[in-house]
């Protein structure tokens, strides 16, 4: 009895809900660290700069995308044959593009 009185007495207070505090501290911190390292690892810190850019996914493949930034909207554009041959299509060849084997592309105009 006298233990039981111990414990009822004890001022320590021991919050089962403060593991949950310290997880979701842990569970922020790691979502930050995936994002930095996701950005570092595809190379795209243009995503979060102020700048527009244009660029250019798989190129030269069928599943060729282009991604175009201007201010805070982002656009994918996917070219694809169904596009080229409809009358509503959004862009049209202008030229060829080929890389050399030391990495310098040339571009002739059609």
């Amino acid at each position: 009895m006298a233990r039981k009185r111990k414990l009822l007495l004890d001022t320590d207070d021991h919050d089962p809900l403060a593991v949950l505090t310290n997880l979701f501290d842990v569970a922020m911190v790691f979502a930050v660290a995936l994002m930095v390292a996701l950005v570092t690892r595809f190379d795209m810190p243009e995503m979060f700069s102020k700048e527009d850019f244009t660029m250019v996914k798989n190129p030269g493949t069928e599943q060729m995308e282009i991604i175009t930034k201007k201010g805070e909207k982002i656009e994918k554009y996917t070219p694809s044959k169904d596009q080229e041959s409809s009358s509503n299509s959004k862009g049209k060849r202008v030229g060829t593009a080929y890389q050399l084997d030391n990495g310098e592309i040339i571009y002739v105009p059609e």
